[in-house]
């Protein structure tokens, strides 16, 4: 009998292979870059996972992560010779706005305080996960400097430029030896951000992209320790569609980063560990359900089912990571 249909694919559907390493549940964890690192981190935070994301803030060009993850290398001090004042508020080139604040002790405190804290924790992580933005940069003129944030100065004290290939490659090259001196067993994985950076200019968009991703192309093929995550690749191919964007028609929407992060989750989570996610996912969300009558003994009960539940999660936990021991 004459076939009257065939099969019809609407989308191209990226499937990705379990990678050589697989991140555990007890593994700790470091985000740096973009916004979506943001996200990423969210999801991570959310699953239960020991996690640690933009000790500095958002970081969008590769210098500015880089120079961020040198400073907790070096367990660098920030002293209020570092910081700017403008429109009332002191601000770090090297930092997000969420670091500003009126009166620089406290802004040089805080500061300090994250840093500290990271620096120890990137001593204890065994995965590091970077996501470059872009490759445009903002050089401070005055000093010639790579500013991470511009914290709304006037333009004209800054000069844009685009990163070349090689600038990345060598600076990273360098800070990946420097990395595995104090880790040396760490898994880096590169992922390109899947947001726009220039927003009404495509073209100079994808010439930013190009530079990121012939760079990672060479860091991967140089280091053994690092990977690629295709974030970009699934946003752009696979959810080819602004159903997948928010508002802006730029940043993904929920949907997309929580389609993203199952993505990440088949790719570098053991099967153990993602068991251990959706167990975890399920006790939050008994715990996070808000009841139209919440002073019945029914739902007082339910509760506490749930609370003991999530004690008896951390229990256990504690004692594999306790019988296991944590990578350090």
């Amino acid at each position: 009998m004459k076939q009257l249909y065939r099969e019809i694919k609407l989308r191209m559907e990226i499937s990705l292979s379990p990678t050589d390493f697989s991140i555990r549940y007890r593994d700790k964890i470091m985000l740096f870059g973009s916004c979506f690192a943001e996200s990423i981190f969210s999801r991570m935070e959310e699953a239960g996972l020991a996690v640690n994301a933009n000790p500095f803030g958002v970081l969008y060009n590769p210098l500015s992560v880089a120079q961020g993850l040198s400073d907790l290398i070096n367990k660098k001090t920030y002293t209020r010779e570092n910081l700017f004042l403008h429109q009332g508020l002191y601000s770090s080139f090297s930092h997000h706005s969420r670091f500003s604040g009126v009166n620089p002790l406290e802004v040089v405190q805080k500061i300090n305080s994250e840093l500290i804290r990271s620096a120890d924790f990137l001593r204890q992580t065994r995965v590091l996960i970077i996501t470059f933005g872009t490759a445009s940069v903002y050089r401070l003129l005055s000093t010639g400097e790579v500013v991470a944030n511009c914290h709304k100065l006037p333009s004209k004290l800054f000069e844009e430029s685009r990163l070349k290939v090689n600038e990345v490659v060598e600076k990273w090259n360098s800070l990946i030896r420097e990395i595995q001196k104090i880790k040396p067993d760490i898994k880096i994985i590169f992922t390109i951000s899947p947001i726009r950076y220039c927003k009404n200019d495509v073209h100079l968009n994808s010439l930013y992209k190009s530079v990121l991703f012939l760079a990672v192309d060479e860091l991967i093929n140089a280091n053994k320790s690092c990977r690629y995550f295709p974030a970009y690749e699934i946003m752009m191919d696979d959810l080819r569609d602004y159903r997948f964007y928010a508002e802006d028609l730029i940043h993904p929407n929920a949907l997309a980063v929580s389609y993203i992060w199952d993505k990440f989750c088949d790719a570098y989570f053991d099967k153990d560990t993602i068991q251990l996610i959706r167990e975890w996912e399920s006790i939050q969300e008994a715990l996070n359900h808000r009841p139209l009558h919440p002073e019945t003994e029914e739902y007082k009960r339910f509760l506490e089912q749930a609370e003991k539940r999530k004690e008896e999660f951390l229990k256990v936990n504690r004692k594999n990571k306790e019988s296991k021991g944590m990578d350090n």
